[in-house]
């Protein structure tokens, strides 16, 4: 009866080490898949801003710190938040 208490032990020690190494696996996944949407979504919100720089027929900068617009602030603000919203639900799936 000892015996069949070690085996049976023994049996659920390594499938709790079997469990923890695949749950690592998984976890270091997706810290990996976080850490790409992360960067893409960076870059993507980067290149909106250097488009509506490009796009627009003034300097976003000088209206925004020189000349303080804050309807120009408040638009770019918001486009930052959509832009956001979209990389979330691209995130979310």
């Amino acid at each position: 009866m000892f015996a069949l208490s070690a085996v049976s032990r023994t049996l659920v020690l390594a499938q709790i080490e079997e469990s923890s190494v695949g749950s690592l696996t998984v976890l270091i996944e997706h810290l990996l898949a976080a850490a790409v949407f992360a960067f893409v979504g960076i870059v993507v919100l980067g290149l909106s801003f250097w488009l509506m720089e490009k796009f627009s027929s003034f300097s976003l900068k000088r209206e925004i710190e020189e000349d303080q617009n804050v309807a120009l602030s408040i638009v770019m603000g918001s486009v930052v938040i959509g832009i956001s919203l979209i990389i979330a639900a691209a995130i979310h799936g």
